[in-house]
């Protein structure tokens, strides 16, 4: 081998470690980014059982308070009679 031929071996030799060495580190980033990814996938999983699980417990609280509320439209109806009442009663009693 002549000079120049040792020296272009000795180069392509040199770029190839490097081409490696820059694989292997797209490769170890290519690797970070998915489990990033997978992590990422999982958590929103978890945030939407999370957020459904409470909107269920919101939806059953709102059902209760509809079913526990006080039935003011019936409350009224009887003070008014009871009102009336009275004012007759204050009317010819007096």
């Amino acid at each position: 081998m002549t000079v120049p031929e040792a020296s272009v071996a000795v180069e392509l030799e040199r770029l190839r470690g490097t081409v490696s060495t820059g694989v292997a580190e797209i490769k170890g980033s290519l690797s970070v980014l998915v489990e990033r990814s997978d992590r990422n996938e999982r958590d929103l999983v978890q945030l939407r059982e999370d957020t459904q699980k409470e909107l269920d417990e919101l939806r059953a609280d709102v059902e209760a308070l509809k079913r526990n509320r006080w039935p003011l439209p019936a409350i009224a109806a009887v003070t008014g009679v009871a009102g009336a009442v009275a004012g007759l009663l204050a009317l010819f009693l007096h």
